[in-house]
């Protein structure tokens, strides 16, 4: 018997970058794997385009419209969605939220939590927003997934969600994710990077990313970041602080020793990543962050701050810091010295974070979602 699950991606705008990761990863990953569970993806107009390797393997049902305005979202969720969803053994909401109205077995994916400890990096109208709907989505939901055990502990923190209904759906990168990789010499030549040292730090430009502490660094550390050969790659989109991080730039000198290429595609990610000395990533907050895996899978070791979840994720696989001039000089020095050990670590951390193993983990929530209860 084939149980069925919809799974609501209306959230899935062009933009939100990690957490449509996140989800499209489990997608494929129960590909991989044998389960009970019969999946249809209820998502944006225009999803199974951007997407094609999920409109292979899944029915997806385009909502009639892009949902890129909050509001029209929440409609469609009360309406078009509940409507199309009511014969669902088990409704999924990927958003970090559920609709008042629709299936009444329901699991629900809460990336994070970054509004509770960093309400300053959030739009009003989008703080009100969250206050109202996330603490009401966890007590109304069925089952609650997180991508870490540092998420689950800050929302039975925050919101008193008790750890018996919440259940730990990590990251999975995919198998085939290594193949594809741009020749160095071409992201060389095409970036200008010359012929020195390159750090990678792959985020948008979100304040939380915390690029200013990079910049800093290459200012005012030790030798090994003021060397003048030095190139520090900037992969990401622009986000809310992109002016103010190249208004710093300018003012620190660095124009010519940092990189802003915008958001780069798979095959030049994993060819910068391939070449680095390291993956460099100072975030104060994040609830998991999927390009630490990434960069481990790669080959490039990992400089990271004690921030969030990310000792967590590293855990022995790379160097952990916190985020202070001495500790970062030290760090980068020992990323040189400790390489050929930092990548070996890596690669084996990475078993621990495959697209099958984190559709087993989702598969274990659909059992308890159906048990009512906790696994």
């Amino acid at each position: 018997m084939k149980f069925r699950v919809a799974m609501n991606l209306l959230w899935c705008v062009p933009g939100v970058g990690g957490s449509e990761e996140y989800l499209v990863r489990q997608l494929l990953g129960l590909a991989e794997i044998d389960h009970e569970f019969s999946l249809e993806v209820f998502a944006p107009k225009g999803f199974a385009e951007r997407q094609p390797a999920i409109a292979n393997l899944y029915v997806i049902h385009e909502a009639p419209s892009s949902c890129l305005r909050r509001e029209i979202r929440i409609a469609l969720e009360h309406t078009w969605l509940a409507w199309r969803t009511r014969g669902f053994d088990i409704v999924h909401h990927g958003g970090g939220s559920i609709p008042r109205i629709g299936n009444p077995r329901t699991v629900v994916t809460v990336h994070d939590i970054q509004w509770v400890e960093y309400p300053q990096y959030v739009r009003p109208t989008k703080l009100r927003y969250l206050k109202r709907m996330v603490p009401s989505s966890l007590r109304r939901a069925t089952r609650v997934v997180v991508p870490s055990h540092f998420v689950a502990h800050t929302l039975t923190s925050a919101f008193g969600t008790p750890a018996s209904r919440i259940g730990v759906v990590r990251h999975g990168i995919e198998p085939s994710m290594s193949t594809d990789a741009t020749p160095e010499a071409e992201l060389r030549s095409r970036f200008t990077l010359g012929s020195g040292p390159v750090l990678v730090f792959p985020a948008i430009t979100h304040p939380h990313k915390n690029h200013e502490f990079l910049l800093r660094m290459m200012a005012e550390g030790n030798d090994a970041w003021r060397d003048q050969a030095l190139r520090v790659v900037f992969a990401g989109s622009a986000g809310s602080q992109d002016e103010a991080v190249r208004a710093l730039i300018r003012s620190l000198g660095l124009e010519s020793r940092v990189i802003l290429p915008g958001r780069v595609s798979a095959s030049d990610r994993n060819g910068l990543l391939k070449m680095a000395d390291a993956m460099v990533f100072p975030s104060q907050y994040e609830g998991f962050g999927a390009p630490l895996i990434e960069a481990m899978r790669l080959g490039a070791p990992v400089l990271a701050s004690n921030c969030g979840s990310i000792p967590e994720v590293v855990a022995n696989a790379g160097i952990v810091a916190p985020l202070n001039v001495d500790a970062w000089n030290t760090g980068l020095l020992r990323i040189r010295s400790e390489r050929s050990e930092l990548i070996n670590a890596g690669m084996e951390r990475t078993r621990e974070f495959t697209t099958s193993l984190s559709a087993s983990d989702l598969v274990r929530e659909y059992r308890a979602t159906l048990g009512g209860g906790s696994v």
